[in-house]
């Protein structure tokens, strides 16, 4: 076995608290939970689809109240000469 290759690390002794803290790290990483992302993006989804509905009817209102005063004779499309 060649040393030149092997990493410094390698060559000391591993106390039983270096061991341990590998597998308590990799305890705490989870794969990632179903149920939260389908709730997280149900949400996301009816907030950004309120956004988008009250958008629309802000647009709405405003191309009613112009055929309003239109029809009422309060505005003109025809450019005054």
């Amino acid at each position: 076995m060649d040393l030149q290759f092997l990493p410094l690390y390698s060559l000391l002794p591993l106390t039983i608290s270096e061991m341990a803290a590998h597998k308590i790290a990799h305890a705490t990483l989870k794969g990632p939970s179903v149920v939260k992302e389908l709730c997280i993006g149900i949400a996301l989804g009816l907030a950004a689809g309120g956004l988008w509905k009250m958008h629309h009817w802000n647009e709405q209102r405003k191309v009613r109240a112009f055929y309003d005063l239109l029809e009422k004779g309060e505005i003109s499309v025809v450019a005054e000469e």
